[in-house]
Formats: structure tokens, sequence, C-alpha cells
């Protein structure tokens, strides 16, 4: 019987993932907590956090007074930051090399942008859009268009489809579509906050960092039981904590914001600043303070307080920020151990990447934003949107005598300059000569 050999096998060199992955998993067995930590390592790490948190709290400051435009553009450039560690993460710890991916996700990233924000500039600003001959074909077939674009790029990733690379390949398309949908979806509805009124970006911004401050800081001197198998370092009592603290900061900051126009009024001019001489009128009632009586039991020298909508739904935002939205960072921390590494970038010393200082961030303003439009937003007819539906839905003639009638109302109301008359008479010549 002749011998049996065993078959050699070729030894692949660990991919960089792998050995990441390796040298996580040991880090990952040597978790502590931070009240455990060593002295010195506990208090090197709580000053570059606070260091650069300081720094980061200052420059947002500094943009959102710069004005509108400014807080729009710093939303999405976070986005897209954001969305590029996501993505660069997948495609490193890809089996093979994949054509056209890096590319395609790319594509997918500027379609989905061109969709998300051209929807909200035909809804916030159709008075200036509609009436504009270049941009009104594009606003009246946005979403074909948007469609027709996604849809070169489906099956361009369809044609490019290679043999033996068909896992990975719909695996990377996948993970596009669900970094688009987690991470640009959601910061689209961060933006229309913004459009909406300052306050509603601010406010729900600011209780997820002062959540994650508080939360911190608690279980730095007193965490001693773990919170989740996800995120080893969080603590029943930094979870309490946070709860606590953000609670009594969401009264306390909506109370100050609310005083000031510049964050409540909606856009009306995205190139107005903290400087700028901003008013509306009439305010939404959420920010006007009513009297409310105090029970018996604790009435004594005061009966009655004055508390303004707002501040009662700032605590409901600041119990969302404290409870749910730390779900959002333990969904991130479970994407790290699936690919096994410990951070999503480096760019934030002491907190990681972007992407680590964000994870709460979008779910928390897609929370506002639907909470807002739910329980606080005045719906009311403005002037785009009586233009929407006379340039979308009538022809030019009922245009014309929509304008014969309004010209017939305001003439009877002393309301009619001769200037409207001279437009609606050049209007008339203009449809005869047609």
């Amino acid at each position: 019987m002749p011998p049996k050999f065993k078959k050699a096998t070729k030894h692949r060199k660990p991919s960089f993932a792998e050995e990441v992955g390796k040298v996580e998993q040991m880090k990952e067995e040597a978790v502590t907590l931070l009240a455990a930590e060593t002295s010195s390592k506990k208090w090197q790490n709580w000053w570059i956090r606070t260091v650069t948190t300081l720094i980061m709290i200052a420059s947002f400051f500094a943009i959102l007074a710069s004005g509108y435009i400014w807080s729009i553009v710093m939303v999405m450039v976070i986005t897209v930051l954001v969305y590029r560690e996501v993505i660069h993460i997948a495609y490193h710890s890809a089996k093979g090399n994949l054509r056209w991916f890096k590319t395609m996700s790319w594509y997918y990233l500027i379609t989905t942008e061109y969709f998300l924000y051209g929807e909200s500039i035909i809804h916030y600003f159709k008075e200036i859009v509609l009436v504009d001959a270049f941009l009104l074909p594009f606003a009246t077939h946005h979403r074909f268009i948007s469609f027709i674009l996604y849809v070169i790029g489906f099956v361009f990733f369809v044609v490019n489809l290679e043999k033996g690379q068909y896992r990975s390949q719909m695996s990377q398309f996948g993970w596009t579509h669900m970094a688009i949908f987690l991470i640009v979806f959601q910061a689209h509805f961060i933006v229309d906050n913004i459009l909406e009124g300052l306050i509603w970006f601010v406010l729900p911004a600011a209780l997820v960092v002062c959540n994650d401050i508080f939360a911190y800081i608690c279980g730095f001197f007193y965490g001693k039981t773990p919170l989740i198998q996800l995120s080893p370092k969080k603590t029943v009592e930094g979870f309490v904590g946070g709860l606590i603290f953000t609670l009594i900061f969401g009264f306390l900051i909506a109370t100050i914001l609310m005083q000031f126009d510049y964050m409540i009024c909606p856009v009306q001019d995205l190139g107005a600043s903290a400087w700028s001489n901003i008013s509306c009128e009439p305010k939404n009632p959420v920010f006007i303070a009513t009297p409310w009586e105090l029970p018996s039991l604790i009435q004594k020298d005061i009966t009655e307080v004055w508390i303004a909508p707002v501040q009662l739904h700032a605590i409901v935002m600041a119990g969302f920020a404290s409870l749910i939205a730390p779900f959002g960072g333990f969904f991130a921390s479970a994407v790290k151990r699936a690919f096994k590494i410990k951070d999503f970038g480096h760019s934030i010393p002491g907190h990681g990447g972007l992407t680590d200082r964000m994870d709460c961030q979008f779910l928390m303003g897609l929370f506002a934003y639907m909470y807002y439009q739910s329980f606080i937003k005045m719906y009311k007819v403005t002037v785009g949107t009586i233009l929407a539906l006379a340039i979308n839905s009538l022809s030019a003639k009922e245009q014309l005598e929509l304008l014969e009638r309004l010209q017939t109302y305001l003439a009877n109301q002393d309301h009619l300059s001769s200037q409207i008359d001279t437009v609606i008479s050049k209007a008339q010549h203009l449809l005869a000569g047609n």
C-alpha cells in the first residue's frame, strides 16, 4: 500500500484587517472599567478628551453664529466624512480586489445627496425655485431625474459583476446602501431641522453631547456595574447619571435658546447670521410661556410658574437622548466588533473618528425631526405652497384667470397698485401673442 502524503497547504499572509483583529481581540480581553483603570492612564485620557471636547464645542458654536448656510455646510461635510470612514473599513476588510467599489460608493452618495437636498430646496424655497426658468424643469421633474441617476448606477453595478466575486460584491453593495440609509438619510433630516429653526438642530445635538459628557464623568468616578456587553466600558452608573443631568440640562438650555429669534425663527434668508436682524411673527405658540398652577401640596409663597411648552418638549427629547440615542452608539460598537477595529478613525484625539462621535447624533436628529413634525410644527399655507400648486396644476390660461381674480380682489380692498396693474396687462399681452 503506497504511503499517504499529506497535501501541502499554502499559508497565506494574514490581511491587515485580520492582524488588527487579533490585536483588538487581545485588547478586548484586557478591558477594564474607567473607575478601575490605573490613575495615570485614566487622567491622561480624561485631559485629552476634555481638551478635544472643548475645542469641538467652541468650533460648533462659532459655526452656528456664522450663519444658517455654514451650519448646513457643517452637517453636510460631517456626513461625507462619516460616510467615508464607514466605507473605508468595509473596503479594507473585503476579500479580493473589488473593481469600482469606491467609485460606485461615491456615485451613490452624490445621487442620494442630489435627491434629498433637492427635495429640501424645492420644499423650503418654492417661491425662488419655481419662478426661475432654468430651475423650473429640474424642480418639476426632480424625483424622476433622481430615479434615473440611481438606475444608471444600479445597471453599472450589475454589468460589472465578476465570477468568483459575487458574494463580496453583493456584500459591498448592501453595505453601501446601509451606510446611505443610516448616515446620509438621517443627516438630511438634521438639515431640515435647521431650516425649520436652528433650535431644532442645536437642542437635540446639545442633549446628546450633554448625555455623553455626564455619562462619561459619572462612569469615570463611580462606574462599577457594566451596562452592555457591546460597550464594556459603559456602566449603569454612567447611564443613570447621564439621564439625570441631561433632563435638567434640557429644561435649562431650552429656556436659554427660546430667548433668541435667531434660534427659533424658520430660515428665510440662508445668508443670515447671529448678528442679522431676524424676527418672525407670529411666533410658534410653543415658545410662549403660560402659567402653570402648582399642586396645593407644594404651594407656599409661589402658587404658579410660567413655563413654555418648548421646555417640556425639551425634557421629552432629553429622555430620548439619554435612553434611546445611546443605542446608536451600541450599534456602532457592534459594527466595530464585527470588523475587529477599536475606532472608526483617528481624526479626534481621545475620541476616535468622527463616526465615533456622531453615532448617536444621527438617530437623535431623526427623532427630533419626527417629533417636531408630529407635535410642534405649525402647518400653514404659504406663498410658496400656493405658487407650487398654481405652476404645477394650472394651465397658462388658468394661471392668468387666477391673476385677474386676485387683481379684482386686491382692487376691491384698495391694495392694488399701478405697478401690479401694469404687470397684469403685460401678462395678458404676452398670452394673447402666444
